[in-house]
């Protein structure tokens, strides 16, 4: 028995009838919750680069997908090989240039969302982006699913001119107090284009950008503190003095 049977044979014996309260209980829609937290661990670590802890939190998330496929195997609607099978054939079959005995060997741009389209029998290329997705990821994923048919802007410029364009579109909806929160949409699905062009995850940089804005507000809380002052005994005037100072002097 290898390692991943072991595994498989594990969340078995917690989920028998002599197994472990809690794992009888679980379903696919309960343990939703618990795979989404690991999946954000995983991307943590990654993040942190903290691969010790990266091979921790993949086995956690490995748990979740033997636990899931078990569940269905219970309710006799497939098995975890049947899943492995699955995915198999998928990259043989999206990867003809590697897999496929012609001479063919060149990667097109688009082959693998056109493969999808078709195995799926998809209407749109854009079809298949999960509802549930975070909105910065969704809006990234739908834009590279309509560039990897062509439809997407040829420079960052043209981009960078667009976010402009959005941001005066804004003002205007200000101005008259009407759709502002579709002018607003807007430029958030420019950005998230603008990131794309420039290879920046937005998910990541918008993290970072939070992570930071933190920091430094931690900072004047607890400089504060030392020195017996209240936060909101200080005007917005004196407390972005204390920002900018603490700017200059922190990352």
């Amino acid at each position: 028995m290898n390692k991943f049977e072991k595994l498989i044979e594990i969340v078995k014996i917690l989920r028998s009838p002599t197994g472990c309260d809690w794992d009888k209980e679980q379903t696919h829609e309960s343990l939703m919750p618990y795979l989404l937290e690991e999946v954000y661990e995983v991307i943590e670590a990654i993040e942190n680069k903290d691969y010790e802890l990266l091979k921790e939190e993949l086995g956690d998330l490995l748990l979740h997908v033997v636990f899931q496929a078990d569940l269905s195997e219970d309710a006799k609607e497939f098995s975890i090989n049947d899943s492995i099978d699955s995915v198999n054939k998928k990259l043989i079959s999206r990867h003809p240039h590697i897999f496929d005995d012609s001479n063919n060997k060149t990667w097109k741009k688009g082959n693998w969302e056109s493969q999808k389209k078709k195995e799926k029998n998809r209407d749109s290329v854009i079809d298949g982006v999960p509802i549930s997705l975070p909105a910065l990821l969704k809006a990234r994923r739908v834009q590279e699913k309509a560039a990897s048919v062509g439809f997407d802007w040829d420079s960052k410029a043209q981009v960078l001119k667009k976010v402009d364009e959005e941001i005066e579109e804004l003002k205007e909806a200000l101005d008259t107090n009407n759709g502002i929160e579709d002018e607003l949409g807007d430029v958030l699905f420019t950005i998230v284009n603008l990131s794309r062009h420039l290879n920046i995850d937005p998910e990541k940089s918008l993290r970072s950008s939070i992570n930071k804005f933190s920091r430094r507000f931690k900072k004047i809380e607890s400089d504060l503190s030392k020195k017996n002052i209240k936060i909101d005994d200080l005007s917005l005037e004196e407390l972005d003095k204390i920002w900018e100072k603490n700017k200059t002097t922190s990352q």
